[in-house]
């Protein structure tokens, strides 16, 4: 008979509370980004957007992935979903970019450290 310590108890208990919140976290991301998509530019371009002839192979994937996540295969279903975003959103991400290293010129954004300035 093997005997469990109350450490091991513990770590059992730890451990399926972080596999339930990081199940939950994935579903709440995707919930949350295409709500808060539906809410920004409505319900309408959101569909649109998604259901582009050009975008349909990336919306399977990110679609497919949420899908996989929700049938127990998280590991698999975060990798396409992520795959699915990349390629959803490719041609976004230039832009973002830009404007990111324009926000980090701005004087108020920036500061100095130890002697140094970081930006």
């Amino acid at each position: 008979m093997i005997t469990i310590t109350v450490f091991q108890k513990i770590g059992v208990g730890l451990s399926g509370f972080g596999m339930f919140f990081v199940l939950f976290e994935i579903l709440l991301y995707f919930i949350l980004f295409l709500s808060g998509l539906a809410f920004i530019i409505g319900l309408r371009r959101t569909a649109h957007f998604f259901f582009q002839r050009q975008k349909l192979r990336s919306s399977a994937f990110f679609l497919g992935g949420v899908a996989l996540v929700l049938l127990r295969w998280p590991l698999i279903g975060m990798l396409v979903e992520t795959y699915g975003f990349v390629l959803l959103f490719k041609s976004f991400f230039p832009m973002a970019f830009g404007f990111l290293a324009t926000a980090l010129n701005i004087p108020f954004l920036t500061f100095t450290m130890l002697g140094t300035k970081l930006s």
